[in-house]
């Protein structure tokens, strides 16, 4: 069974930074991609960043360059670092984790940011 477990979310000032973890557990290959998707109320989910088994990764043009996604494969923990955070990033963010045809989710943490 796969458990992930965010942590890290809060209240922020416009451009300040946060760092959110996903803590993994269960039977994930190594061969899984990581990700960090968000929800703003009323709006649909949408991806923020990926990182794939070799490292590689991905980042939705909104954050580019202003967050950075990483992953300790030891610990099972995916880190993603925000920065220069803007009112527009408040969103649930969550972790997900995708491997065989297959995508698991976190419950999620709320990141708010103020103007």
């Amino acid at each position: 069974q796969v458990q992930l477990v965010e942590s890290g979310g809060g209240l922020v000032q416009a451009g300040g930074s946060l760092r959110l973890s996903c803590a993994a557990s269960g039977n994930i290959p190594s061969i899984a991609t990581m990700g960090w998707y968000r929800q703003a109320t009323g709006k649909q989910r949408e991806l923020v960043a990926t990182i794939t088994s070799a490292g590689n990764t991905n980042y939705a043009s909104s954050v580019k360059g202003r967050v950075g996604i990483s992953r300790d494969n030891a610990k099972n923990l995916v880190y993603l670092q925000m920065n220069s955070l803007k009112p527009e990033d408040t969103a649930v963010y969550y972790c997900n984790a995708r491997f065989w045809s297959q995508g698991y989710w976190g419950q999620g943490t709320q990141v708010t940011v103020s103007s």
